[in-house]
């Protein structure tokens, strides 16, 4: 049967095939070998998994920065025990060097701070290396810059895909739109990757997803609830950075829904009640905030510890603020009308703002005295007017359907304890035959939109299987970030930066790996030969397929 190509098809594969000639191509028209939906943490990394095998790549993004949870979304990275030495990719440990480098090379530091091999410029607890959104940034895009320079890499910022092109099981065209000018493209690939923060290619391509918590019955792990609860997803949080100035007064105006933000209890079945704006549940209690002694939570994700730089370089440490305090757990982000969503994100950045209030006006101090009047916003740290974050930190996003779904009986210590009869000291997680990464770190459930309390799981260091990277229907269509095949309750431990990167940059390379075996990606999980091939490639890249045994002591 004679198969005549449409003019779009002409288009595409002739630009594909010589670039030369993608002058050819009409404005709104752009191809390569993979199109990646979303510039966040796991699609740099898909791209440059991608671009380092010789794909060419197109990569959209809805902000004006690439980066996701590093960057726009203000997180300071949360990463396991081991991550300075075997606990991340290759190319997720030397992202950490160049963002250490770059402090080195181009801010006064002390010389005991510039010669400190781990420099962590913030000295923050939650991380190894508290560093500042901008400072991220200039790294990725330093490494992103080769590619874009020589044309194998279109960057599209704020665009945002608004429909897909489906034929049965493929998704043929991605359609997206320039947000301040209004300008269409449509991007056609042989390969698509969903690197959104929320999924948002799934239900536009039709690509079957869960949302919120799947049923006991689904999944058979033990926490999830007796019926599927689709509307229950962990909160999201609009993080922001201050510094503290003594003796200033740099108060914001009072937020206009600030009494409703102040008064509001909050309950779940363990801690007792208490104020979201707040010291009063035992957490807090414990950990504390002290912007003078520079202890608690004034630490926790510190990105600038003020006595690691020259004397007069900074006149105080900076600090990003991304507390359960200001979890937004009232509404999601995955349902409802557009209207709906962005007046959750609204409602959630006066809620961090009541926060950053309350703070400097009504908290009580140690030493009898109310609030820190001193402490002060900082909007060019975070690259916006009002100082919030470009974009929520998101915890949950919808998640595909998958050939493999990572459940919590997989990595939860206790329940591998239980199924194998093996000791704490002894026990590991699933072993994976199809692994393509590692990743480790507690199953950290925050406040959910039903209410349910923050969880805090004890898992073991775990493998990232390819089956959950593959839909179960769609062919051509890969998750990069959160939205692989995990459930509610199991996102809560791969929801993280290094996990994140590892899981973007083994989709990057299964890309470039089946373009040069001519095979579909599902082939590569199915036929053995392929996938020896594969995970080959990426031990060669870097990529670690399993967590050494006996595990070595943290680093």
């Amino acid at each position: 049967m004679t198969h005549f190509l449409t003019r779009r098809d002409f288009l595409w594969q002739t630009a594909l095939a010589a670039p030369a000639l993608r002058s050819l191509v009409p404005w709104q028209e752009a191809a390569a070998d993979l199109v990646i939906i979303g510039g966040g943490f796991g699609g740099c990394a898909a791209a440059l998994g991608a671009l380092r095998r010789g794909l060419r790549v197109i990569m959209t993004e809805e902000t004006n920065w690439i980066g996701g949870q590093l960057t726009q979304q203000a997180v300071p990275p949360d990463e396991n025990a081991w991550i300075e030495t075997i606990g991340g990719t290759a190319s997720y440990r030397d992202l950490r060097v160049r963002m250490r480098d770059y402090y080195r090379a181009h801010y006064p530091l002390t010389e005991k701070a510039r010669a400190t091999a781990r420099l962590n410029p913030g000295n923050c607890w939650v991380s190894r290396i508290g560093c500042e959104p901008k400072v991220a940034l200039a790294v990725l895009q330093g490494l992103l810059a080769p590619y874009e320079a020589t044309g194998q890499l279109e960057l599209l910022l704020e665009h945002v895909a608004e429909s897909a092109d489906v034929s049965g099981d493929r998704v043929r065209a991605i359609s997206v739109r320039h947000l301040p000018s209004g300008r269409q493209r449509v991007l056609h690939a042989p390969v698509f990757a969903d690197a959104t923060e929320l999924g948002e290619l799934l239900p536009l391509t039709g690509t079957e997803f869960v949302i919120g918590a799947e049923s006991r019955r689904e999944t058979e792990e033990p926490d999830a609830p007796e019926s599927a609860q689709p509307d229950n997803v962990q909160s999201f949080t609009v993080c922001f950075a201050m510094d503290y100035r003594p003796g200033e007064d740099h108060a914001i105006d009072r937020p206009a829904d600030y009494a409703h933000w102040r008064d509001l209890v909050i309950t779940d079945p363990v801690h007792p009640a208490h104020r979201l704006l707040s010291f009063d549940d035992p957490d807090s209690q414990r950990i504390g905030f002290d912007p003078v002694a520079r202890t608690g939570y004034w630490s926790y994700r510190r990105i600038i510890d003020h006595t690691l730089f020259t004397p007069g370089s900074y006149a105080s440490d900076i600090t990003i603020v991304n507390w359960a305090h200001h979890d937004y757990s009232f509404g999601s982000l995955l349902e409802g009308s557009p209207a709906e969503r962005a007046g959750h994100v609204a409602r959630a950045a006066s809620l961090s703002r009541s926060l950053l209030y309350w703070l400097q006006t009504e908290m009580p101090r140690k030493d009898g005295g109310i609030g820190w009047k001193g402490l002060r916003l900082r909007p060019d740290i975070v690259g916006t007017t009002d100082g919030m974050a470009k974009y929520p930190y998101i915890r949950e996003s919808r998640r595909i359907r998958a050939e493999y779904t990572v459940r919590q009986q997989d990595v939860v210590a206790a329940l591998r304890m239980q199924a194998t009869g093996r000791s704490r000291e002894t026990v590991r997680a699933l072993d994976v035959r199809d692994s393509v990464g590692i990743g480790h770190y507690s199953m950290d459930l925050h406040r959910t939109t039903r209410g349910d309390r923050p969880q805090y799981g004890d898992t073991l260091p775990f493998q990232i299987p390819l089956g959950s990277l593959l839909p179960q229907r769609m062919e051509n269509l890969l998750p990069a970030c959160k939205n692989l095949g995990v459930t509610h309750m199991t996102n809560g431990c791969f929801r993280l930066h290094p996990i994140e990167w590892n899981i973007g940059e083994a989709v990057g390379e299964l890309a470039a790996f089946a373009k040069a075996r001519r095979v579909p990606l599902r082939a590569v999980r199915q036929k053995p030969a392929l996938l020896g091939e594969y995970q080959r490639q990426l031990e060669q890249s870097g990529i670690r397929l399993a967590w050494p045994d006996p595990l070595p002591k943290p680093s």
